[in-house]
């Protein structure tokens, strides 16, 4: 194996580009895994446009699947060669907060998140995985690596918006945004049981897939007041759950509209510019309306990942109409560069690695 690696890095805010880098050596608990693909995601320009603050030569990305190269002394139960998927968070699985249920938030607020935030990402030739027994799961041969690179974060994300929602059996919910996540999400719901689901989307072509997702009916802001249309699809009640999976004042503020009293708000859209997010004050009943606010990130871990590539074998969700575009590894900058500006009608760009 060769002593250094080609990653795809953010100099500094601003700053992306091509660099070489040692290939990590994994501890006692880690796993080295051999990318073979890989997504990008539009959290990465969110990173690289200061979100979370300045980092320098951060090898960026989240998404990736790859096969086994070495294992620290300590991993039971993994073998190097095999094929295996981590999920966007990694967990240690031992701290408080993950011993309290919330693993995403492992050690501190989003201290699961640990790719292209507090440690290098996997947008790279190797990457290293954490705690590798607790987060890798091993990929079914009969599923191809760009239909299962799609759980470390669409899916797992997109699910949990759905799961957070606390959609009752034949209930009402509504999903603002058909991104990747949006669309994930409309899967979730329908895979929850809800009765009706309204996708609010205004791009033809993601207003299709969110048809072909399950959506009953799709809304245009565009050409008419979303809020205005669910409170009349749903007779004035509004809906039992509204998903917010863009990161925006707008969305977010029609979520609150649109959901009626003892709904949830779920959001997992990346609130990533400005120092607040406000509630509408009169349709959060003046703070006592009994809506409940849930946010969350997709909690990792291999039980996840294992749940997820399950759904892929059975045939209840194929996720590969989200990739429109595919690029080899040595063309990240411009599926970077595409996902900042969603030119040519982006949704997803995979990386296929030598």
């Amino acid at each position: 194996m060769a002593a250094t690696m080609k990653a795809f890095v953010m100099k500094r805010i601003g700053e992306v580009g091509m660099a070489e880098k040692p290939v990590p050596e994994p501890g006692p608990l880690d796993a080295l895994v051999r990318t073979t693909a890989a997504l990008v995601c539009t959290s990465d320009t969110h990173t690289v446009a200061g979100a979370i603050g300045e980092r320098t030569n951060l090898t960026l990305g989240h998404e990736a699947v790859g096969v086994v190269a070495r294992l620290g002394g300590a991993v039971r139960g993994l073998r190097v060669g095999e094929r295996v998927v981590a999920g966007a968070i990694t967990p240690c699985f031992r701290c408080e907060n993950c011993q309290r249920g919330y693993p995403s938030q492992c050690t501190g607020m989003l201290g699961g998140w640990k790719f292209a935030n507090v440690r290098d990402g996997n947008l790279a030739e190797f990457f290293l995985v954490n705690d590798a027994e607790a987060n890798l799961a091993r990929i079914p041969d009969d599923l191809p690596d760009e239909k299962a690179v799609y759980c470390a974060d669409m899916l797992s994300t997109g699910f949990v918006a759905a799961e957070h929602a606390a959609i009752p059996m034949g209930g009402t919910v509504a999903i603002f945004a058909q991104g990747p996540v949006g669309l994930m999400a409309t899967v979730g719901a329908r895979l929850l049981g809800a009765g009706l689901v309204i996708a609010v989307e205004g791009i033809p072509r993601r207003a299709d897939l969110a048809r072909r997702y399950g959506a009953d009916e799709v809304v245009d802001p565009a050409k008419q007041d979303p809020v205005a249309r669910i409170l009349d699809l749903t007779g004035g009640a509004g809906v039992d759950s509204a998903i917010e999976a863009l990161g925006a004042q707008a969305t977010f503020e029609a979520c609150v509209r649109a959901t009626r009293p003892g709904g949830t708000i779920s959001n997992v859209g990346y609130h990533g510019k400005g120092e607040f997010v406000s509630i509408p004050r009169e349709a959060w009943g003046v703070g006592m309306g009994d809506k409940t606010i849930r946010t969350g990130l997709c909690p990792g871990g291999a039980g996840r990942m294992n749940r997820l590539l399950r759904l892929l074998q059975t045939g209840r969700v194929d996720p590969t109409p989200l990739t429109t575009h595919r690029f080899p590894f040595a063309e990240v900058e411009k599926a970077f560069r595409m996902m900042k500006t969603k030119e040519d009608g982006i949704l997803k760009p995979l990386l296929l690695f030598g």
